[in-house]
């Protein structure tokens, strides 16, 4: 059974920091793409940035790009989102989810499993 945990959410003041974390078990990472995802009060779910197999590629929606920055650690089952110079508008509830395949895709319908989410909440 594949399981995906986020944790690392919380209050946080603009222009701070965060690490999301995401546990991966019941696969072996290594064959799997994973993204984040969020979704804000009243808004859509949108892809935050992925990450392949093979670290070749990575996807960041404009709204992060420079701030956000995805890894992975197959050794730990576990891939990261860090995020910087954190704005209000950034709150949303964050979600990871996986594919098995090498490439990753921004698009939520791309991918097979998801986690419960965690609260990132902005503001000062």
């Amino acid at each position: 059974q594949v399981q995906l945990v986020e944790s690392g959410g919380g209050l946080v003041q603009p222009g701070g920091s965060l690490r999301l974390s995401c546990v991966v078990s019941g696969v072996t990472l290594d064959n799997y793409a994973v993204g984040w995802f969020r979704q804000a009060p009243g808004k859509e779910r949108e892809g935050v940035s992925c990450i392949s197999t093979t670290y070749v590629s990575e996807y960041y929606v404009d709204t992060v790009r420079g701030r956000f920055t995805i890894s992975r650690e197959n050794a730990k089952n576990t891939v990261y989102l860090h995020m910087n110079s954190l704005k209000v508008e950034d709150t949303a509830v964050y979600y990871c989810a996986a594919a098995e395949g090498l490439g990753c895709d921004y698009q939520s319908l791309f991918y097979d499993y998801w986690g419960q989410g965690t609260q990132v909440t902005v503001s000062s």
